[in-house]
């Protein structure tokens, strides 16, 4: 299978890259991309400059031209930006030139010219454009977007300049509030987003600095130091300093609240702090946290402190506090298949009444199915098998060869063939998905997936299939490249090839030579230290961390290490994949102590601290799930995969050698 994938890519590349008669030279060009890409990432515009003319007439030039121009952006003139957007029009590399001049035309403020640039931009997916459009919106036609602006502004990627400036002029225009202004700097606090903080303060008391970073530096002292009560603004850094502390020790916090600041601070402020505290104290996995929430009425907190209130009303099995915590969120955050699933499952209690039961399997009905873990467990809390859709119609010969004639798709898997695979991913994902509006559509989708497939592609087959929202297409969503390595290694060494099918997917989508910020590497994402020690233990002589870019040696690696883990964790697949994203350390932890309740083990995935770990160990298990459905042609079970987590037993051997 994979000869005949290896066969079918180097077909596609070839009737791609190379044009009649072109030979040699298109390898030449090839190198000069290359070249250029290199020079893009030192900033090295002269070299840039130097080069493009050997570029010009490969299939992609528009790359190369991007990164000559793009390097020397805050020195072009208008009319070079406007000579590309013409030269290169309806390509995703005008419009990501055209964002990025945005950017560039935003931050100084030339408001009309920026009018003029934003009416044709396509993609709209960049968060400081939308905020610079928002700051053109005051500053320009004098119109109050401020509920838009706190969207951006609030979110936890909204601590740009641009974000900043919009919110300045319209807290400057009389749009925003100071109480709005001060909820910013409570978020970037929480957040550790000291920089934001300062900045937000800086807008409502400029004189401030120095007891902000009194707060923030050394949050316990300035609660007990400070005197309680006096201007409204050390009220406010108090409460900041409150959540700062709230972050390492909570406990001693909400006693310093309740002994110091409670009478001194508005009922908003002591709102916030509970929220926070409570929220803390749940990721710590503190007995303490439903009373730390308890102190605040539900519908006076927002939805990411109703979240961990929720989660930890799971921990302790509070049924009732997780339907008061789920019903008091947002519609549109309590519609998440999340909370649809739990608010669905603390119905089903039997304290609960007949015309209760059914609204509850309403809700899992409108979420149920294979998309997921909790459409997963919704399925199953219904009493219905976890079976696959029925395959979408077969693509047509045109459909397939439309995918294969639009431009962008082409460059795409040019640029990745190529080595360039941060490019060809952006090339990629904005054909899809930005190119028109609303993206392609699901047949469209299906076909670019295919493409992608044939191409030995899968991260993009993948991401392309799942997009799709009439149809589920189960074999590009869940492809199994490496087959015969990752049955026989799996089969080996006692693991369910579906568990480690479930773990690569996550890892790298099948790149075989992803490689993560921190160091991870290949198919399995290893750690090189990791590899190091496992190779000892599992007896493979001779290894090189280089050699994780091996498939089969990645597969090998990574396997022995999995099982290795999943032996420490008595073969408990949830807390083994934990163990694998997080380190071993850390679920051992988040099993509670000896003498806590044993939990289902979808309780404990959900109340994980980590949002990245969380979400890690439960893709890993639905992914588990359907890759055993494909494997074995049976019906599968996730919650019995799941099973239970207990405590930790005191007298049971863990292996503190695992790194």
């Amino acid at each position: 299978m994979q000869f005949k994938l290896i066969l079918a890519w180097v077909g596609i590349i070839g009737a791609l890259l190379c044009a009649p008669g072109v030979g040699a030279q298109q390898t030449n060009a090839d190198a000069v991309l290359l070249q250029m890409q290199q020079a893009y990432q030192k900033g090295d515009t002269h070299r840039l400059t130097a080069l493009l003319p050997q570029a010009r007439g490969h299939l992609l030039e528009p790359w190369a031209a991007y990164w000559e121009l793009s390097a020397r952006l805050t020195e072009a003139s208008d009319d070079e930006v406007q000579q590309f957007l013409t030269t290169y029009q309806g390509t995703y590399h005008e419009d990501r030139l055209r964002n990025d001049w945005l950017l560039i035309v935003g931050q100084r403020q030339d408001w009309p010219n920026f009018a003029a640039l934003a009416g044709a931009y396509r993609m709209n997916d960049d968060p400081e454009v939308r905020c610079y459009t928002l700051a053109m919106e005051a500053s320009l036609a004098r119109v109050n977007m401020a509920d838009a602006v706190k969207a951006r502004w609030y979110s936890p990627k909204g601590a740009g300049d641009a974000c900043l400036l919009a919110a300045r002029l319209h807290f400057e225009a009389g749009h925003l509030s100071a109480t709005d202004v001060w909820h910013k700097a409570r978020l970037a606090t929480e957040r550790h987003q000291t920089l934001a903080a300062q900045q937000a303060v800086a807008m409502v008391a400029p004189d401030s600095t120095a007891l902000l970073l009194e707060a923030l530096g050394d949050p316990a002292r300035f609660v007990l130091k400070r005197k309680p009560g006096g201007q409204a603004v050390v009220q406010e850094l108090a409460v900041l300093a409150l959540t700062r502390w709230a972050a390492s020790d909570p406990d001693a916090a909400a006693q310093a609240l309740q002994q110091r600041w409670a009478d001194r601070l508005n009922e908003a402020q002591r709102n916030w702090v509970w929220g926070t505290i409570g929220k803390q104290a749940t990721q710590k996995l503190s007995d303490n946290a439903l009373r730390y929430f308890a102190n605040v009425k539900p519908k006076a907190l927002n939805d990411d402190h109703l979240a961990w209130h929720a989660r930890a009303a799971l921990r302790q099995q509070r049924w009732d506090r997780v339907l008061t915590a789920i019903d008091a969120m947002s519609a549109d955050a309590a519609k998440d298949p999340t909370w649809t699933y739990w608010r669905a499952r603390a119905l089903l209690q039997p304290e609960h009444s007949e015309a209760q039961t059914q609204q509850a399997r309403t809700w899992l009905r409108g979420i149920a199915g294979v998309s997921g873990f909790y459409p997963m467990l919704a399925q199953e809390a219904l009493g219905l098998a976890i079976v696959p859709p029925e395959a979408p119609a077969a693509l047509t010969a045109q459909e397939k060869e439309r995918a294969r004639n639009n431009p962008g798709l082409q460059r795409a898997l040019a640029a990745i063939a190529l080595g360039l695979r941060s490019e060809g991913v952006r090339e990629w994902n904005y054909s899809t998905n930005l190119h028109t509006p609303g993206g392609m559509n699901d047949r469209e989708l299906l076909a670019a997936a295919d493409l992608a497939c044939q191409s030995a592609v899968w991260d993009r087959c993948i991401n392309t299939s799942e997009r799709t929202r009439s149809v589920i297409d189960l074999a590009q969503r869940f492809p199994m490249p490496h087959r015969d390595a990752v049955l026989a290694r799996s089969r080996d060494i006692g693991l369910d090839p579906a568990y480690v099918y479930g773990l690569i997917r996550q890892e790298s989508r099948f790149v075989t030579d992803a490689r993560s910020g921190v160091g991870a590497a290949g198919l399995m994402q290893v750690m090189p230290k990791t590899a190091r020690w496992t190779a000892r233990k599992i007896g493979l002589s001779g290894f090189k961390t280089s050699q994780l870019a091996d498939s089969d040696i990645n597969i090998a690696i990574g396997t022995g290490y999995l099982k290795l883990v999943l032996d420490d964790f008595a073969g408990s697949m949830p807390l083994a994949a934990a163990a694998y994203n997080a380190g071993p350390s850390r679920p051992r932890h988040w099993r509670g102590q000896v003498g806590a309740p044993t939990l289902e083990a979808a309780i404990w995935a959900e109340t994980i601290p980590f949002p990245e770990t969380r979400d890690y160990v439960k893709k890993v298990l639905a992914n588990t799930t359907v890759y055993a459905a494909m494997i074995s042609g049976q019906t599968q079970s996730l919650k019995a995969r799941l099973g239970e987590i207990s405590p930790r037993d005191a007298t049971s051997p863990e292996n503190r050698d695992l790194p």
